[in-house]
């Protein structure tokens, strides 16, 4: 079954993200890809996430793909102006990619080419704005293709935030699914009670949603995490078990799997974003049931 088809049919979806590697050698991504196989739905591949220079997610979505896996492709806005962004999507359909998450990326200066200037061309409507305009035939400049692609399109929505932001990430929510979203994957979800307020305020759009769950390694990171990330807020509950945690990868699991049964009956499915964690996603669905 599909990516697109689980999410139609209304069922648990479950994804796992893979980091690309800096380099070139996929064993460690295609070891963890295998164990994950008839384990999760699909596997999610990150595009220069945090600006740090790796392969790309196009490449080993491909590869990944002819070992029989379901992939999604991701492809970032920032780093590419609108002539490359059309057509790595046209190349991700020429590789038999369909299932795209489009982001708008990460700024450069956070990264390890903090000197490479952002491109900032079009954002995450424009893009999906550009997918869309394929699909039906069509480049940007309203140039005929010679064979259309054909796409399952899905972006982020900010989850945690509140008042008046959430109020415009709803707003922009709506704007993209008219611009063709099909799904949207959350930020990271670490306090049910805000998630299933803004699941109550988007019902009515019927589209599936999938809620990130991230593996909290430290305290550190979780006071990192609330500090610099926009719209995340990590319940000080949270930082006192990692703190007072013994074993740090056992409570990150247990944590995390806490969320997902809590959230479950909220939202279609998760995606879960280990960050250097991989070998810990089959406990992590043993500890969620699922």
């Amino acid at each position: 079954m599909t990516f697109q088809e689980r999410l139609d049919s209304g069922k648990f979806t479950v994804v796992a993200e893979l980091q690309p590697p800096k380099g070139i050698d996929l064993s460690e991504l295609f070891e963890h890809a295998n164990q994950l196989k008839e384990r999760v739905d699909a596997i999610s591949v990150p595009d220069l996430q945090n600006a740090i220079m790796r392969l790309g997610s196009l490449s080993v979505c491909a590869l990944l793909k002819q070992k029989g896996t379901e992939v999604i492709y991701h492809l970032s806005c920032i780093h590419r102006n609108r002539l490359a962004l059309q057509s790595e999507l046209l190349n991700a359909a020429a590789l038999g990619l369909k299932n795209i998450l489009i982001l708008p990326g990460d700024p450069p200066s956070i990264g390890d080419h903090y000197e490479a200037p952002p491109v900032l061309d079009l954002d995450v409507s424009g893009l999906l704005e550009a997918a869309q305009r394929l699909q039906e035939g069509f480049d940007l400049m309203g140039n005929d293709l010679q064979g259309k692609p054909l796409f399952f399109v899905g972006t982020q929505i900010q989850a945690g935030a509140t008042g008046q932001t959430l109020d415009q990430e709803i707003r922009e929510m709506e704007k993209k699914i008219r611009l063709g979203a099909k799904f949207f994957f959350t930020s990271s979800i670490y306090d049910p009670n805000p998630f299933e307020d803004f699941i109550k305020k988007v019902a009515h759009y019927n589209v599936p949603i999938l809620a990130g769950i991230t593996l909290l390694k430290s305290a550190g990171m979780a006071r990192y995490i609330n500090k610099h990330v926009e719209g995340a807020a990590i319940p000080d509950a949270i930082i006192d078990r990692l703190i007072k945690a013994s074993d740090k990868q056992q409570t990150s699991v247990e944590i995390a799997g806490e969320i997902i049964r809590k959230i479950k009956p909220l939202c279609q499915g998760i995606l879960i974003v280990p960050i250097g964690w991989e070998h810990l996603i089959p406990s992590l669905l043993e500890q969620a049931n699922l």
